[in-house]
């Protein structure tokens, strides 16, 4: 009995030390485990920018990035609230209105690329070859030929507004006609453009990674109002102490350094760079 006593205590004893064990080692793993959440626009995801950054960025450095893709202007109002840690989207003004609130600590050049004017080969509008988007707007409106907007205050659909109001066009007029908003992101609205044989705005990175196009093709590039420059922001901690501000800026240093501008250069699809990196080493706003 009395040795029967004594293994019992010794196994009760075993138990408590191995469960002891246990909750070290998971305490130490969460605390190990560094992650941060990115709120991006849909281009960079879209695109397959992220699938091919993230995993080299994360073996580097051992922090998971989670990201969060939307449109522009629902990734900084998602930002804005303090839930997330870093901002990379692509309207200059917009973000600049960010940082100036307090709601971001500094704004940097990443990268950029371009948008292009998508349509049916048939060309209803006849814009093929215009080095004027502007123009090329014009026409699309003349002819009533579909036109599908993104309609989600993305840096896309702030672009496209800008262009319709240089055209001097009132698509609200139009709306529900031939100017059709989808609400969506940009692979939605050219599967919608796809389907309808319709016209749209997309940034090129999205395009390129784009695999439903049926018949449609670039139509118009080329025009220096179509630059699509990226930034990214470190969203402030001082006002939410809930970011995580070093992990945050490790990813943002990355992205600005040698090493991740080469990584951004470096994906291609078909050989065909899809973002241009020019980042600077001081702040760019």
């Amino acid at each position: 009995m009395l040795i029967r006593h004594c293994l019992r205590h010794v196994l009760l004893l075993f138990l408590g030390i191995a469960a002891l064990s246990m909750l070290a080692l998971a305490g130490q793993s969460r605390a190990a485990e560094r992650s941060i959440v990115v709120v991006s626009t849909t281009s960079t995801e879209d695109s397959g920018l992220f699938e091919y950054l993230l995993p080299i960025f994360e073996k580097k450095t051992g922090i998971k990035v989670k990201v969060v893709a939307v449109g522009t202007g629902q990734a900084i109002a998602i930002a804005s609230r303090g839930d997330g840690d870093v901002l990379f989207v692509h309207h200059k003004p917009s973000e600049l209105a960010f940082v100036a609130k307090g709601d971001g600590v500094e704004r940097f050049d990443v990268m950029y690329n371009d948008f292009v004017i998508i349509g049916p080969k048939s060309d209803p509008a006849h814009i093929r070859g215009l080095k004027d988007a502007v123009a090329a707007f014009k026409r699309i409106a003349a002819a009533k030929a579909p036109f599908l907007s993104r309609g989600d205050d993305s840096g896309t659909n702030k672009m496209e507004l800008d262009l319709w109001k240089d055209a001097a066009i009132d698509v609200k007029a139009a709306s529900g006609s031939w100017y059709r908003a989808t609400g969506s992101g940009m692979g939605a609205t050219l599967n919608a453009s796809s389907g309808m044989g319709g016209y749209t705005l997309s940034d090129r990175g999205t395009w390129l990674n784009f695999k439903n196009r049926g018949d449609l093709e670039i139509l118009v590039e080329g025009d220096k109002r179509l630059f699509n420059q990226y930034g990214v922001t470190l969203v402030n901690p001082k006002k939410f102490p809930g970011i995580k501000a070093k992990e945050g800026q490790a990813f943002i240093d990355w992205l600005l350094s040698p090493e991740g501008q080469r990584a951004i250069a470096n994906y291609k699809i078909n050989g065909e760079e899809l973002f241009f990196p020019n980042a600077r080493k001081a702040g760019s706003s």
